[in-house]
């Protein structure tokens, strides 16, 4: 299930949109070590575990390209607080609707960003590298919280 692009806001105009964001469902391997045995267990009641590696497979919501108009005529007019919520509440709707227990985010490696997820309860469990198209590499922070 994909929601391509979530647009909150004025219906009327794009330029008048509050923000946006998107939320797919991703395969997702997750590392045990970072997690309370209380996490652990909820983990194992909806994904496969890989003993050897200590790691749980499983499908997971991304919410994705979370942003904010900084339009004149809208700014300040929603917070990144209230979008995240935005996307956390429709992926609980989406939840109930399909299943699930996990949404995550993928973060640029930046404290004051990480806290800001981190605030909403998402927990860091892993990094990857990404390149988009000719640009150089770099490091994304996956954050998760348990739905």
């Amino acid at each position: 299930y994909e929601i391509p692009l979530r647009l909150v806001g004025s219906e009327m105009c794009i330029r008048d949109r509050l923000g946006y964001f998107s939320i797919t469902i991703k395969p997702l391997v997750v590392k045990a070590e970072p997690f309370s045995n209380t996490a652990k267990r909820k983990l194992a009641r909806f994904s496969e575990i890989d003993k050897n590696e200590q790691t749980y497979n499983l499908a997971a919501y991304l919410i994705a390209q979370l942003g904010k108009n900084f339009n004149d005529k809208v700014k300040g007019r929603i917070t990144g607080q209230e979008l995240l919520e935005a996307a956390i509440r429709q992926t609980q709707i989406l939840q109930y609707q399909v299943g699930g227990m996990v949404a995550f985010v993928e973060a640029e490696n930046k404290e004051k960003l990480l806290a800001f997820y981190e605030n909403y309860g998402f927990k860091r469990f892993d990094t990857r590298q990404t390149v988009l198209g000719d640009a150089e590499s770099h490091e994304l922070v996956q954050l998760l919280k348990l739905i």
